[in-house]
């Protein structure tokens, strides 16, 4: 018997149709992967369980859970199903979490809103929830707020006050999307004894294939509102018909053709760098306690290389990022580009930063929504001393526009008006413009989906051939590491643990840390991958 059971579900906004025939079914005990690209529809399925919908939405068809037909009920009979017999895990924690509240007390806002129980009683279940979710009273008090705690343990109060009421399905939409593939790898082991537990349904909505290659019982694949391919997982794998299936299939392991003509020159050397932060305990009169970001880093890129940093958060990237970007100045060692220092009397080098651009993960949020696309790409020209005027503005927005796949036209629209693949390269236009030797790649298509992530990588790929660029690309997905890069680093609690050809410390990796990493990658299964 299903517990959640859509039947030719149609859905439209304002006359617009999102959702097409849409048929699906969740059983009790077992992970439903529901896959497919932003616009493919799935998470517009997902919120139609809830009706957590727009103004101007028609639905027809049938959502039948637990025997309830969803579309029949009233607001009221609606809002005592949702996180009482359905329970919802967003992508981003930090947005779904009060900023202003503890965890105790959002984890306990749920109960107190579907039961008559007391305060005390509502923050002892809302322990025992935080404690199923694996962080226990001990080490994680209910007095934490949102902020106080890691990407992955926030992901992990999200999940506690989905499941602090023990509904009877669970609808995870893109719940690890932003985590390190450790934490990735937790999340997901812990949604899957969560389900075990309580015989409980999942619904699982992801847009990579390998992270629901080892979970999903089940399998739908969709696209543009419809469902294209849809069975138990092991067979939907194997007996891919639809071309988009495959398309998706490909696109998780694409490696884009590169030259790859790496010179023996040395373009950035990092050596003995030392990075320590000051904090103050209980003011500035409190106690002061250093912490050490990077300690002692030596690295070198060469001209036309790409170079990968792997590592979780807080292992010191970022800061090291900074570092050779001329952001913030290190207490010892040094950073030598093209044999000039980054840093000079106390001061970033502007001959020096002018010659690096950066990428970083979030073209939106990065952007100025106010701006126009010729002014958001013209901003490194401050770093020039006779930035270009007139006619050889408008020849170099063109040009950098046109390098990375768009229009010369595209100058006149706001960045609202692309999608999250032209975004970046968008980004990377504003990247290009200045003609910089070395760009660093910050997590710049982690956010992506698998195909617009294959097209993005094949561009990097075309613009180092092309310019002979050389690119830094740190990110935590080790898929695209290896399939971009010559050489990585791994990098853990602010050193270089591990170095070499990309292939050779995937393949064999020596230190226990780059085990882990590459243990919890999520890969789909090699006879699959060679179908």
């Amino acid at each position: 018997m299903s517990l959640l059971d859509i039947q030719n579900l149609s859905l439209s906004i304002h006359g617009i149709p999102v959702l097409k025939d849409v048929s699906m079914q969740v059983a009790p005990g077992r992970i439903l992967g529901v896959i497919g690209e932003s616009g493919s529809g799935k998470s517009m399925s997902a919120f139609s369980v809830m009706q957590l919908l727009p103004n101007g939405t028609s639905c027809s068809g049938k959502i039948s859970l637990a025997g309830q037909d969803v579309l029949t009920l009233s607001e009221p009979e609606l809002c005592r199903i949702r996180g009482r017999d359905v329970g919802m895990v967003f992508q981003e924690p930090m947005t779904a979490l009060n900023p202003l509240q503890t965890i105790g007390a959002q984890v306990a806002e749920t109960i107190l809103v579907h039961e008559n129980v007391s305060k005390s009683e509502a923050m002892a279940r809302a322990a025992e929830a935080l404690r199923r979710a694996e962080l226990p009273q001990d080490k994680f008090p209910l007095s934490r707020y949102p902020h106080e705690l890691s990407g992955g343990q926030r992901q992990r109060v999200v999940i506690a006050m989905a499941i602090a009421l023990r509904p009877k399905l669970l609808i995870a939409d893109e719940p690890t999307t932003a985590l390190d593939v450790t934490t990735q790898a937790q999340i997901l082991e812990l949604l899957k004894k969560l389900v075990s537990e309580d015989n409980m349904g999942l619904m699982l909505i992801s847009h990579d294939l390998a992270v629901v290659a080892d979970l999903a019982d089940d399998l739908l694949i969709m696209k543009n509102g419809e469902v294209v391919e849809a069975g138990p997982a092991d067979t939907v794998f194997r007996t891919m018909q639809h071309p988009y299936s495959k398309a998706l299939l490909a696109a998780s392991s694409h490696v884009p053709d590169r030259e790859g003509l790496v010179q023996e020159t040395p373009l950035l050397k990092v050596q003995n760098v030392v990075r320590d932060y000051v904090t103050h305990i209980h003011g500035w009169w409190g106690k002061t306690v250093h912490f050490r970001a990077v300690n002692t880093v030596s690295f070198e890129i060469k001209k036309g290389e790409s170079l990968g940093l792997v590592g979780e958060s807080g292992c010191g990237k970022s800061t090291l990022t900074r570092a050779i970007l001329g952001l913030e100045e290190v207490q010892s060692g040094e950073i030598l580009f093209d044999g000039q220092p980054v840093f000079t009397h106390h001061h970033a080098n502007l001959a020096v930063r002018r010659r690096m651009q950066v990428v970083f993960q979030d073209p939106y949020g990065s952007f100025n929504p106010r701006w126009k696309v010729e002014r958001l790409i013209t901003e490194p020209f401050h770093l020039l001393d006779n930035p270009p005027k007139g006619a050889e503005r408008d020849q170099k927005i063109a040009e950098a526009l046109e390098s990375v796949g768009l229009a010369a036209e595209d100058r006149h629209k706001y960045i609202h008006e692309f999608s999250g693949g032209q975004r970046q390269r968008v980004a990377i236009a504003r990247a290009l413009i200045i003609k910089p030797d070395l760009i660093i790649l910050d997590e710049a298509v982690s956010a992506l989906d698998v195909s617009v992530r294959a097209q993005v990588l094949d561009l990097l790929a075309d613009l180092s051939d092309r310019l002979d660029l050389t690119y830094l690309f740190i990110s935590h997905d080790l898929s695209v590491v290896r399939s971009i890069t010559d050489r990585v680093l791994v990098m853990k609690s602010g050193e270089i643990v591990e170095e070499g050809p990309t292939g050779n410390v995937f393949d064999a990796p020596k230190h226990d840390y780059t085990k882990q990493l590459v243990a919890a990658a999520p890969v789909l299964p090699a006879d699959i991958t060679a179908a």
